[in-house]
């Protein structure tokens, strides 16, 4: 009897000594986990976006705002998986259910990442609906997330840029480590470039919720820093009336301060919505853009390069000059051609005649040209075009930007293994043959000969603290003289190829330039010849620089200097009412700062969306 006792106390000893040590393996060994299991489990940490800065024009209008968007989404642990749950959660999101189960085994395996994203930019409508079934749904979680509008649509969007998610590369990059999963960038233009300063840094709450899912208690906040504004160069009445002059057509504007190196205005055509990206951009519009044979993503700005055609004939001359081959008083007798192994045609079938080289810059004579590129050579071309920053990326801090081509007998004895020959020296002088630039670098080129041979570095940021002078170009002041004089004569004088570029409110000087696409149809658009036109205003103290170019524009007269002449006239006429404003009692500060309720658009303008707030 007393056997069975002791057997069963010891039964019952060792009963509760396996219960002592699971108990202290539970809450000793175990227990940390657990108590991080517990709080997982009770607590969830949210996170709260910070409103990206603002982008304004040189003159301090908004260019894009601020809106706010709603998304769903569910801590991954909460939402049950059984099929009747996933059906009716599909049923009220408008998803099938096997998207959302798609959407799961993508999701972050951290727990505490609350957002497994089931549905974005979610109407009003939708909102009330699923905040109505909330009963049901518990641990859905409605985000009010902060989103992006262009308040112009198209203006200026290869250099304001998009946002879009990570992409793959952006998410194993340090400089994006604290950048969410599901949040929006920026891609392209001046939202890339400077997104770390727009985007801030996002904040977190850390909430409280019951078994189900509810909330019940909020525990603590880190607040958001909101993203920095910038202000850019553009001014956003010249961007207009450079998109609303190149219309349909395909091709680039871009127009700079002389004197600062800053952007005015660039325009790309055609160009994209960049509200398309703003809150994620559907299969079926990527696929349009992607597949457009026009390439409205190519910023043809600085991404394309062309033969210059004639506006190269600026180049040539300051060579010639530079180096004595000619002077002011040489002559050339054009007869239509030259021949030099095979005849070489100047653009005038019965030709010039004998001209000096003010009037061949005037009329753009092919043969004086063609006489001039074999008295001073390639090589020195090629030095002078160097020189004023042909050949090489100019700097600017949009990307993707292309270097152009300036040959010499020594380019193309390393790129193509071959001697440099007579009739191709004939050819570069006039802007053919392998000699190409894009539209940006013949603006920046135009720039320094109006200027006195000052070469700055091209930027989209207004800073006026920072000199962006690059270099200045030893160019005698009797050469660029000569060679500007010449300039206005184009514009100004009779028979003058770029008269269509003359106005009646500023004096306007410029280089037309037709670049000949080889083969084809003459009649067809893809073959007819490229248009150029670059000009400066006004001739005593330039304060703007444009160049034009139009893809299979035919004569740079005729399609790019018009566009030139509205550009520059846009400008002055907003610099006249801004002088008139200032006269009537408004300061400059006054009327930029009332948004665009401050300024009145002009008529062209009106043609792209306007949002009549103060932002």
């Amino acid at each position: 009897m007393e056997r069975r006792i002791l057997t069963g106390a010891y039964i019952v000893i060792a009963i509760f000594a396996v219960f002592l040590l699971r108990l202290w393996y539970l809450q000793v060994i175990k227990g940390g986990e657990y108590k991080k299991i517990a709080e997982r489990n009770r607590l969830r940490a949210i996170e709260i976006p910070a409103p990206r800065g603002i982008i304004y024009d040189r003159n301090d209008n908004a260019l894009v705002r601020n809106i706010p968007t709603f998304d769903i989404s569910v801590v991954k642990e909460d939402l049950p998986k059984d099929s009747e749950t996933l059906s009716e959660l599909g049923r009220l999101l408008g998803l099938n259910p096997e998207e959302i189960k798609n959407r799961l085994k993508r999701a972050s395996s951290n727990p505490f990442e609350p957002v497994v994203k089931l549905k974005q930019n979610l109407s009003l409508e939708e909102v009330a609906r699923i905040e109505a079934h909330k009963i049901d749904f518990p641990w859905l979680q409605v985000d009010v997330v902060v989103s992006r509008e262009y308040l112009y649509g198209r203006l200026a969007s290869h250099v304001i840029g998009y946002l879009g998610r990570l992409t793959l590369n952006q998410a194993k990059d340090p400089d994006y480590s604290d950048v969410p999963k599901e949040a929006f960038i920026g891609q392209m233009g001046a939202e890339g470039i400077y997104d770390k300063i727009l985007r801030g840094v996002a904040g977190k709450k850390i909430i409280e919720v019951d078994a189900v899912g509810r909330v019940t208690k909020l525990i603590g906040m880190q607040p958001h820093i909101n993203g920095e504004d910038i202000r850019l160069t553009i001014d956003r009445t010249v961007q207009a009336e450079a998109e609303y002059a190149l219309g349909d057509k395909t091709g680039a504007v871009v127009a700079i301060d002389p004197n600062t190196g800053e952007i005015l205005a660039m325009a790309s055509s055609p160009s994209f919505d960049p509200n398309l990206f703003a809150k994620g951009i559907n299969y079926t519009d990527w696929e349009n853009i992607i597949n457009d044979s026009q390439k409205p993503l190519l910023n043809r700005a600085i991404q394309s390069q062309y033969p210059p055609g004639s506006t190269f004939k600026i180049v040539t001359a300051i060579a010639a000059l530079e180096e004595g081959a000619i002077t002011e008083e040489t002559t050339a007798h054009c007869s239509g051609g030259i021949f030099v192994g095979r005849l070489f045609k100047c653009w005038r079938e019965k030709g010039h005649g004998t001209v000096r080289l003010h009037r061949a810059i005037v009329e753009s004579c092919d043969v004086y040209f063609y006489e001039t590129g074999r008295k001073v050579g390639t090589d020195k071309i090629a030095e002078y075009a160097s020189a004023l920053g042909l050949g090489k990326p100019t700097g600017i801090e949009l990307d993707g930007e292309k270097s152009g081509i300036v040959p010499s007998t020594l380019w193309k004895l390393r790129t193509l293994k071959q001697r440099w020959f007579t009739g191709e020296t004939l050819n570069t002088a006039i802007g053919q043959g392998y000699v190409s630039a894009t539209p940006h670098q013949m603006a920046r080129l135009i720039a320094a000969v109006s200027n006195g041979g000052k070469l700055y570095k091209p930027h989209i940021l207004k800073d006026s603290e920072h000199d962006y002078l690059d270099k200045v170009v030893e160019i005698k002041p009797d050469t660029l003289n000569l060679v500007k004089s010449a300039l206005v004569g184009v514009v100004s004088e009779n028979g003058g190829t770029g008269h269509a570029a003359r106005s009646n409110i500023v004096s306007i000087g410029g280089k037309t330039g037709t670049a000949q696409v080889v083969g084809g149809d003459r009649a067809s658009r893809n073959f007819k010849d490229h248009a150029w036109f670059v000009a400066f205003a006004p001739v005593e103290n330039p304060q703007i620089a444009v160049a034009v170019f139009v893809e299979h524009g035919g004569h740079g007269g005729a399609t790019a200097a018009p566009i030139a002449k509205r550009v520059i006239e846009a400008y002055f006429k907003e610099k006249i009412e801004d002088e008139k404003g200032s006269r009537l009692g408004e300061s400059p500060e006054e009327t930029s700062g009332q948004g665009f309720k401050g300024r009145k658009l002009k008529n062209q303008i009106s043609k792209i969306k306007i949002v009549e707030e103060d932002f």
